[in-house]
């Protein structure tokens, strides 16, 4: 799942409310007549309230096990024919999560089940399960699916392994070694649909974060001139961009210390209440004798609970600045909880950082 700032992130857990509950029962009564959708909901909501969403969609997930009238095999033939018919993508993932409770003495079964069910949203968090399990049978089964022709599939087989996938639990082998997934990363490498790429691309940042030689030495080859490769490449490595990793902005030509005066770095208004914005504006005018490569970010330093600070880094713009030049920047911050950042009051300095160096700083103070 993406980590992204939402303020929608609270309700989350909404898709699985009373509604969507009687959504299940009635479609499941549908495929399936003598499926009890009473006790279903009688089950389904008990506690419902108090339940996180990941909480909740296990709790679905047990309910179906306990009312459904079969074995794993006959139960499994229901609920293929109910995926079709659950009106939430999210909500679909109820489904793989039964295979990964119920399926794991099946395991050929359940493999079919997860790379069909991912169609409807994602196995990514049942196929875990099977990972933990047995890490290369399941492993040889994934980079299968790297090769199918839907791209859910394909998609599946990169962020089902991700060693640090969000929402899920971390994947210690891999994190410790992640040579194992190589030849699914090779085969997506240049993969047509966007909702592959972004998979590759969060893996391999994952990868970064414990063994960032394996991936440079793994995509050192890969083309930069095919433009799905490229981009993976660029996603893959910014976090360590960010954090101003000479390898990385050396991969992508902006290496060098940049040749530049900043003329101006301003940040306003000096302070502001929580709800406000900041516009960050930046003069910057090239001293080289050469065109530059230049990848300019912003870091906020945000004030927390203890009182410290915790820096966050943000991409703001890539550019080739001829000798010369003069490069104008301005952009607005919403100052504004959300379910990732809560702000506190307190002074918030602002940094300009070209090629990994900070060159400026500012500052706010946000009222309390």
């Amino acid at each position: 799942m993406a980590e992204t700032e939402t303020e929608a992130a609270p309700l989350l857990k909404e898709i699985f409310n009373r509604e969507r509950l009687e959504h299940f029962a009635r479609e499941t009564v549908a495929v399936h007549p003598g499926f009890d959708g009473a006790r279903f909901l009688t089950l389904a909501s008990i506690g419902l309230d108090d339940l996180s969403i990941m909480q909740r969609l296990r709790q679905i997930a047990v309910v179906y096990h306990d009312i459904l009238p079969g074995g794993f095999a006959t139960n499994l033939e229901i609920l293929r024919a109910l995926a079709p018919r659950v009106n939430h993508g999210f909500a679909s993932m109820v489904l793989p999560e039964y295979v990964a409770l119920y399926g794991q003495d099946h395991f050929d079964l359940s493999m079919d089940a997860l790379a069909f069910f991912t169609r409807f949203g994602s196995s990514e968090f049942a196929v875990r399960h099977f990972l933990a399990k047995d890490l290369a049978r399941t492993l040889k089964v994934m980079e299968r699916w790297s090769r199918d022709d839907n791209e859910h599939v394909r998609r599946l087989s990169s962020e089902g392994c991700r060693p640090r996938l969000p929402w899920s639990f971390q994947l210690k082998e891999l994190i410790a070694d992640p040579s194992p997934v190589a030849p699914i990363l090779e085969n997506l490498r240049s993969d047509p649909s966007l909702y592959v790429r972004k998979s590759v691309a969060n893996h391999l940042n994952d990868i970064t974060k414990d063994h960032p030689a394996w991936v440079f030495h793994r995509i050192a080859d890969w083309p930069k001139d095919d433009p799905c490769t490229a981009w993976i490449m660029k996603q893959a490595l910014r976090t360590l961009i960010k954090k101003g990793d000479t390898r990385a902005l050396h991969f992508f030509g902006a290496g060098h210390k940049a040749e530049v005066t900043v003329e101006s770095f301003s940040v306003t208004p000096s302070s502001l209440k929580l709800g406000g914005a900041v516009k960050i504006s930046a003069r910057l005018v090239s001293t080289a004798s050469s065109p530059q490569k230049l990848v300019i970010d912003y870091a906020v330093h945000y004030v927390k609970k203890a009182g410290g600070t915790s820096k966050k880094v943000f991409k703001w713009k890539e550019v080739t600045l001829d000798p010369g030049r003069t490069l104008e920047l301005a952009i607005s911050r919403a100052i504004r909880d959300f379910t990732t950042r809560v702000h506190y009051a307190g002074r918030h300095a602002v940094e300009l950082i070209v090629n990994g160096e900070v060159l400026a700083e500012g500052v706010f103070e946000l009222l309390a």
